[in-house]
């Protein structure tokens, strides 16, 4: 089939829709004038209502403009108490802060007096400690380690009751250790203290009122590098060897670099009697 020749679209395809519309209404529009100029129309006179119309537009727009204007006042009325409140609000909280910042402050200051307190407590405390565990070494209630002598004290061999270690030969020894410098000294794990006995009970030796079988070990802490010589050069040592001599005992002193002896048991309260003020004067009263 053959093609039939294609010419130009027409104006009304071409044309965008807006421009077609916009064109019409004028072209409507210019032949409503061209008919009334042929009919020998002139051009109407204004007639009184678009009069009426315009006036009563001016008339709502003052009172649009009024209105307005009345709204403008109170909104700005109550913007101003609004800024007021605000301002008030502000000035409160400002107040506010500034009280938590001098608590801050005051609690600050309270803060490092409480550290100040605590550092000297602290201080005082270490000290009273330090105290305590010298009073605890020289009292015999605490548990001190350090150098000093071991001796080893037994009967003699084969001994008869006479020759047998009794208490004041231990006695006599202990005095003779302390007497050098001596400042701890345990028997057979029974640590010395100024209430400490030593006794005889039977051919049974107590100390502290607890059995101590031999041989003796007799520990003593002080200064090691003279502990030795100076109980030899002693009163009390020269005779401590002399009676060792004289009936046999096995005595052996011998340096040594630590030793660890234990704290004494306090005294234990056996009796106890609820009384009152004048009690001692009933006592004194009371011959039995």
């Amino acid at each position: 089939m053959a093609e039939t020749p294609r010419g130009p679209l027409p104006p009304h395809v071409t044309t965008p829709l807006l421009t077609r519309i916009v064109e019409q209404s004028m072209d409507e529009d210019y032949q409503q004038v061209a008919l009334r100029k042929k009919a020998g129309e002139g051009p109407r006179a204004p007639s009184g209502r678009p009069r009426l119309v315009a006036a009563a537009v001016i008339v709502v727009f003052g009172l649009l403009v009024t209105t307005a204007a009345v709204q403008t006042s109170r909104n700005a009325d109550v913007e101003s108490a609004s800024r007021q409140v605000l301002i008030s609000r502000v000035e409160a909280e400002r107040a506010v802060v500034e009280r938590q910042q001098d608590r801050i402050a005051r609690l600050q200051d309270m803060n490092i007096a409480l550290e100040d307190r605590l550092g000297n407590a602290t201080q005082d405390q270490q000290a009273e400690t330090a105290r305590a565990r010298r009073l605890g070494a020289m009292t015999g209630f605490g548990a001190v380690t350090g150098p000093g002598v071991r001796i080893v004290l037994d009967d003699a061999p084969d001994a008869d009751p006479s020759q047998l270690v009794r208490d004041e030969d231990i006695a006599l020894l202990v005095d003779g250790l302390w007497g050098v410098g001596a400042e701890a000294i345990s028997i057979n794990g029974q640590r010395l203290t100024a209430l400490t006995a030593i006794r005889n009970r039977g051919p049974a030796v107590r100390v502290n009122s607890q059995p101590v079988n031999p041989p003796y070990t007799i520990s003593a802490i002080g200064d090691v590098s003279r502990m030795q010589s100076d109980f030899n050069d002693s009163d009390r040592g020269l005779a401590f060897r002399d009676l060792a001599n004289d009936l046999g005992f096995r005595f052996d002193m011998d340096d040594a670099d630590e030793l660890s002896l234990p704290a004494a048991t306090g005294p234990r309260l056996r009796h106890t009697r609820q009384g009152t003020s004048d009690a001692p004067k009933k006592n004194q009263e009371d011959p039995s």
